[in-house]
């Protein structure tokens, strides 16, 4: 890519919550990873943030949920759902 298709390191952190989430369009997706590979500053906010999200992710999967949650949230967009579709 040439440095008019670069992303500032401006542009690269607005977007650096969705491109961890993977919700950038694929051309997004990879100017971001271009400006990574180049950015060292930004590079480094991208590891400590990514190092968070893994972390989280990590303690989430060993909370133990109570056995009737799944049920209750899907007879609460249920719910939502017939709410919404009333006049």
């Amino acid at each position: 890519m040439t440095a008019l298709n670069r992303y500032t390191c401006e542009e690269a952190f607005r977007r650096l919550d969705d491109f961890l989430d993977r919700e950038l369009a694929p051309e997004e997706m990879a100017l971001v990873r271009e400006h990574l590979e180049i950015c060292d500053g930004c590079a480094r906010e991208f590891r400590f943030e990514a190092g968070v999200l893994d972390n989280v992710r990590t303690r989430l999967r060993g909370v133990e949920l109570p056995p009737d949650l799944a049920t209750r949230i899907d007879a609460i967009i249920s719910r939502e759902r017939e709410e919404g579709d009333s006049p």
